[in-house]
């Protein structure tokens, strides 16, 4: 059996989770012939480690400080590179399908799948809190779900400008405004991005109503550990709906999974003689199995 090696590369890298998500992906998927890797790598020397792999590689996931990287490296090799990550910035996943590494971000689509499973299809009023890569990618989220508009509250809007551009390349207006501004009542969907550290402050805004102010309110804080955040507390006092971090985190390896899944069938055809066209077995039933076992191995533990 041929084995496909896969992993993660990052600095730092021994916190990831990602080696038992995808572990977790690839057992209820069926597909024993796949490795998982962890790799220290830091932003300097990922030209050299992208250079060692061999033909035996299928593709990595990339956490910080790689995002960015991967994306010039991809670009200047000649590789494709999905809309999504364009309109980011950020490349969390190469595969090894060419002569160039094709770049792909499912940070968004993860967002968008902890969103959906919550039942929110359509965001309705939206906000951001944070003004980062990964508010970028909350606001990307919200105009692939249909946005005209988000309202981004961040501490330093003037930090917030790439935010708006990532909004305006999806066809959607981003709105940055001092963090102060933010009125949790005032908007259907909520994404926080800021760290745990500033949801003891955002507790205090979100809690000011009375029992039953957010009802019908939804928030996805992206923090999963510790849980709950103060924020995500104080806004289920409060009435509303929270979708934790490790929803986000779930989705986002079970979009890499399948790429790597996909990537591993269309091989496995050409060696048997296909031409790869249609390898890969995917299916509802198979994503919802590998969905449930990813969010059951991120709920069970924390970094």
């Amino acid at each position: 059996m041929t084995i496909h090696r896969a992993g993660v590369c990052g600095h730092p890298i021994a916190h990831s989770l990602s080696p038992v998500m995808h572990e977790a992906g690839y057992r209820a998927a069926r597909r024993s012939d796949i490795s998982y890797d962890l790799s220290d790598v830091d932003a300097d020397g990922l030209a050299g480690h992208l250079a060692g792999l061999d033909a035996s590689w299928i593709g990595l996931s990339l956490t910080m400080p790689l995002k960015q990287r991967a994306l010039e490296l991809v670009r200047r090799a000649g590789g494709p590179v999905d809309d999504v990550a364009a309109a980011t910035g950020s490349v969390n996943t190469l595969v090894f399908s060419g002569p160039a590494p094709a770049a792909y971000n499912t940070d968004v689509a993860g967002i968008i799948g902890a969103l959906s499973g919550a039942g929110v299809t359509r965001p309705g009023r939206c906000a951001v809190i944070g003004g980062g890569a990964t508010a970028g990618s909350a606001a990307a989220a919200f105009a692939r779900q249909g946005a005209n508009a988000v309202d981004v509250f961040a501490r330093t809007p003037s930090r917030a400008a790439g935010v708006e551009r990532v909004a305006a390349s999806l066809g959607a207006r981003a709105a940055v405004q001092p963090l102060d501004k933010w009125r949790p009542g005032d908007y259907d969907t909520t994404v926080n991005t800021t760290p745990v550290g500033a949801s003891a402050s955002l507790a205090g805004t979100a809690g000011r109503g009375a029992p039953g102010t957010l009802v019908g309110a939804v928030l996805l804080d992206v923090v999963y550990d510790p849980w709950p955040t103060p924020l995500a507390s104080a806004w289920s006092a409060a009435g509303g709906t929270v979708i934790d971090g490790a929803a986000m985190l779930a989705h986002q390896a079970v979009g890499q999974i399948e790429l790597f899944l996909a990537e591993a069938a269309r091989r496995s055809a050409l060696q048997s003689g296909g031409d790869g066209a249609s390898a890969a077995d995917a299916g509802p039933d198979r994503h919802a199995a590998i969905t449930d076992a990813v969010l059951a191995v991120v709920r069970g533990r924390g970094d």
